[in-house]
């Protein structure tokens, strides 16, 4: 089980499990009472590419399609692909005996190309010595839904008597105020939280329920916010 270190609305904190919320079973494809199976066929060899065809037949090889088959390769199309490795290869088509270098691609809102740049190392900001932390800040769970696009979700569990009292103390709060709780990370408890080295930020919402005894906590994660388009100047 994966652990959190998160602090409650009195800012004591406290590690406790984070588990994936498992989504229920999904539409089953094909027909009542059989097992669908999928397969992949080689659909063409690398003779019968349009660079290969156009250095055998020349550019314009349309009526040697018609008149036969040169794009098959009878030796190869059409066999089961039952096992692959993936390879990488090069702007020329050549493979490369080792991962390429990566490069960060930055963009201009207008999808033009502002700069190229080795990954920078994102150093996670929730650990064992710097906590997520409870903002204060309440939203409506009806405004969550309208605002966020909720990306992931985890559940929060205790691990001995003392972090129930401590997540049950806070489902009970976020379920009778029926809203979300804004979850901080870094030192200033303002930032997008990164639960794992070079991890994407997310806004963190807290979600409580209770039923008697019994709570669920959930923490909900997004990376986008829903805004209205501005209006079109006059």
């Amino acid at each position: 089980m994966r652990k959190l270190h998160l602090t409650n609305p009195k800012q004591r904190d406290a590690t406790v499990g984070m588990a994936p919320v498992k989504s229920d079973i999904r539409p089953h494809l094909g027909l009542p009472g059989e097992k669908l199976e999928y397969r992949r066929y080689i659909g063409a060899a690398e003779s019968g590419l349009h660079e290969s065809l156009v250095a055998k037949l020349g550019e314009d090889y349309g009526q040697a399609l018609v008149d036969g088959d040169p794009e098959i390769d009878v030796e190869y199309v059409g066999q089961r692909i039952t096992r692959s490795d993936r390879i990488y290869l090069s702007h020329g088509g050549q493979v490369l005996h080792h991962a390429p270098e990566e490069l960060e691609l930055i963009l201009a809102p207008d999808g033009t190309e502002r700069e190229r740049r080795p990954p920078k190392v994102v150093i996670a900001n929730v650990n064992e010595d710097v906590p997520a932390r409870w903002t204060g800040k309440k939203i409506p769970k009806g405004d969550v839904v309208r605002r966020f696009v909720l990306t992931r979700t985890v559940a929060l569990q205790h691990v001995d008597g003392l972090t129930f009292d401590f997540l049950y103390g806070m489902a009970k709060e976020l379920h009778e105020s029926g809203t979300m709780m804004l979850m901080g990370g870094g030192e200033s408890g303002k930032e997008p939280l990164i639960l794992i080295p070079n991890g994407s930020p997310y806004r963190g919402l807290l979600e409580g329920r209770i039923d008697g005894e019994r709570y669920m906590l959930l923490l909900h994660l997004s990376n986008m916010e829903l805004k209205l388009p501005k209006k079109a100047e006059e």
